[in-house]
């Protein structure tokens, strides 16, 4: 009887369950990390053990056991900044009636795993839709990705079991193994903001570099054929000119890490501390990094050099650059670049068509080889680049208005 009661409910549980699950996951495609959405239906075995349970614990006369977990649904993010972000969606999507943050108050003695519980009114459209649950409330509970592996665990060893024989030493290595589970979603959460710092700072050291190439060689040449100066969006190359400061802070960094040096010199290189950013590059270089990590910063380096106008220094970066790793496309290309500036264009479309035997899917580079060879006025092989360039990139203005000055020029 008390079988078929519960499971007179089972369909439309399931479909409810389903429905919190959807409405879960559009709200959280959005974040970077995607954490992922499990729901379930509590099994009626598992439903009466702990029925049973919780019913053995009452005192005499108590009320029935009230299990707000029939219908629950996980929340697993890969990081500790994503939990935050989950608590909010669901603040905004439904009824929260209850929070509670499990295992938080766990000395460094115990063991058990952590989670945020969370108690949601089952939305009325959803019984609507589905039918009556014979349930007002479902659970949802937010963990990390180690939490919820602790979690799986712990339920086998502990929850599950009848008897618990753990003694001491069992239990401090269970308290240890846990306390390397936290700390590693601690460093976990660090390398992960480190990441996001150092890939602001490298977004904006391109899209600095990027202004200077365009301040460099496009008003150049747009402004020698009295042509509106082209504006094309941040993916490429941006406009703008930027001011070449030289001035350097006297905050040097103490911190021997290359991770910290490289992104402080990042920084003082964004904020045009050139100076700055060259000495800190060098101060990488010379504690003998791997080759990967010298070609890449010699390939910085090379780009602040560029900054200061110091042309020939760049080179030699973007050249040793390529020694250290002869795939870097980016540093044929930015020697390219470097070589058009100083109008040494049978090198630079040398050095334009290194970068697109390497990498042959540069609408950017096929443009700036383009302006080389029209520079030598050999209009049919500019033209030829620029129709591959557009092939690439079809809505790049400033692509296009080249090809519109070689037709006029070609009289096409």
């Amino acid at each position: 009887m008390f079988r078929r009661i519960y499971e007179a409910y089972a369909q439309a549980r399931i479909l409810i369950t389903r429905d919190i699950e959807i409405v879960l996951e559009e709200t959280l495609k959005l974040l970077p990390s995607r954490p992922r959405v499990k729901g379930r239906v509590k099994a009626f075995e598992s439903y009466y053990k702990k029925y049973i349970r919780i019913l053995q614990k009452d005192p005499p006369g108590s009320q029935a056991p009230c299990i707000t977990d029939i219908i629950g649904v996980r929340i697993v993010c890969p990081f500790f900044e994503d939990l935050a972000a989950v608590e909010q969606s669901l603040h905004a999507h439904f009824d929260v009636i209850e929070m509670e943050r499990k295992g938080s108050n766990y000395s460094f003695k115990e063991f058990g795993y952590e989670s945020i519980h969370f108690l949601i009114k089952i939305p009325e459209v959803f019984i609507k839709q589905r039918g009556d649950c014979g349930l007002e409330v479902a659970e949802i509970q937010i963990r990390t990705i180690l939490q919820d592996a602790w979690a799986e665990v712990e339920h086998e060893l502990v929850y599950k079991a009848a008897f618990t024989p753990f003694d001491e030493p069992i239990k401090r290595k269970l308290a240890a193994l846990n306390a390397s589970l936290s700390l590693a979603d601690t460093i976990f959460q660090e390398f992960r903001t480190y990441q996001r710092r150092l890939n602001g700072e490298l977004e904006k050291r391109r899209d600095s570099f990027f202004k200077q190439i365009e301040a460099s060689i496009d008003t150049r040449l747009f402004a020698a054929e009295k042509l509106k100066k082209p504006r094309w969006n941040r993916r490429a190359e941006t406009l703008q000119d930027v001011p070449a400061l030289d001035t350097v802070p006297n905050d040097a960094p103490e911190s021997n890490s290359i991770d910290e040096l490289l992104l402080t010199a990042l920084h003082a290189h964004n904020e045009n501390h050139f100076m700055e950013a060259i000495a800190l590059y060098t101060q990488i270089l010379a504690m003998g990094p791997p080759n990967t990590i010298a070609s890449l910063i010699y390939k910085h380096r090379g780009m602040a050099n560029f900054a200061r106008s110091q042309y020939e220094d760049a080179i030699l970066d973007f050249t040793r650059s390529l020694e250290l790793d002869p795939e870097s496309y980016k540093a044929a290309y930015f020697r390219g670049i470097v070589k058009t500036v100083l109008q040494q264009y049978p090198p630079a479309i040398d050095d334009f068509t290194l970068s697109l035997r390497i990498n042959p899917y540069q609408a950017f580079c096929r443009y700036r080889r383009g302006q080389a060879y029209y520079h030598l006025e050999d209009l049919p092989q500019a033209l030829a680049d620029c129709e591959a360039a557009l092939a690439l990139e079809p809505d790049s203005e400033p692509i296009r208005r080249f090809k519109d000055l070689l037709l006029h020029k070609l009289k096409m």
